[in-house]
């Protein structure tokens, strides 16, 4: 075991954990056994690194970032930083990522804001490749990519397994469904159903994401049912609202579909077609 002036503390090396020696590491910092910091990365106060975390040369962790396991930070991604919010005012918020993310280089993650509620959560298994952004407020589940430039605004829902290609912006309070994808260079302004494929600008639902409710180990029959629905709620031009009628009083509806109805119902609550956005 050794001990090595980093500037802010002095760090324990173990056969572990190894943390280079020009990294900056805040003496409230946490780094779990078998972490790894490498140069010139800098770990701010409270933060926690979990076990078999990576954190890339120069790269940031702001403070009150909080990572779970086998996290992956690839250099000069700045992680945790300040909300890009004109009220922020230096208030104690927080972000939260899962276990096994790969954050690729030059991502920006921001924490919460108070008008939030204070947290920006970011579940586990996601990709985010390089020069993404998620602005404060940010809820992601597990199993998301986001390609390389692909942005979300403040106080965006991102479901599990949804894939958001490069260059798609998301504007704030949007909800991106589960299982949906967002085709490169989209704008989005409204919440994204699940299931569903939407590209284009102004964005539109263009049909059912088949290839990833395959991979997703969905069937044929439970495919064909999202078709089916589909056709009738985004292609007949009857009202949403009597096609919901119709298919959510019949029998046999598959969870999907139902899901998917329910979705668009919120969607309905919300204002201008953000379901968060109340």
């Amino acid at each position: 075991m050794s001990h090595r002036d980093v500037g802010w503390r002095k760090v324990t090396v173990t056969k572990s954990t190894v943390i280079h020696p020009t990294a900056v590491v805040d003496p409230t910092a946490e780094i779990a056994p078998g972490a790894r910091v490498d140069a010139y990365a800098v770990i701010g106060e409270n933060v926690v690194v979990g076990e078999g975390c990576h954190i890339g040369s120069f790269a940031v962790l702001g403070p009150n970032t909080w990572l779970g396991k086998e996290n992956q930070v690839y250099h000069h991604a700045s992680v945790g930083t300040d909300p890009q919010d004109l009220t922020y005012g230096g208030e104690s918020t927080h972000l939260v990522l899962g276990d096994r993310n790969r954050v690729r280089e030059f991502v920006t993650i921001n924490r919460g804001t108070v008008k939030g509620d204070g947290y920006t959560r970011i579940g586990s298994d996601n990709l985010f490749m390089a020069c993404c952004h998620v602005a404060h407020d940010c809820l992601i589940g597990d199993h998301v990519v986001m390609a390389n430039n692909a942005l979300l605004a403040g106080h965006v829902t991102v479901e599990d397994n949804a894939i958001v290609n490069g260059a798609a912006g998301v504007q704030q309070f949007s909800t991106i469904g589960r299982l949906s994808y967002v085709g490169g260079l989209t704008r989005i302004v409204h919440d994204v159903p699940p299931f569903m494929i939407v590209e284009g600008h102004p964005s539109k639902v263009r049909k059912v994401n088949t290839v990833g409710l395959k991979r997703g180990g969905y069937s044929e029959e439970r495919i064909a049912a999202l078709r089916e629905a589909h056709r009738r709620i985004f292609r007949s031009r009857r009202p949403k609202r009597s096609v919901l009628d119709e298919i959510e009083g019949a029998d046999g509806v598959t969870p999907e579909v139902s899901e998917l109805c329910k979705f668009l119902r919120r969607v309905e609550q919300g204002h201008l077609g953000r379901s968060r956005e109340l």
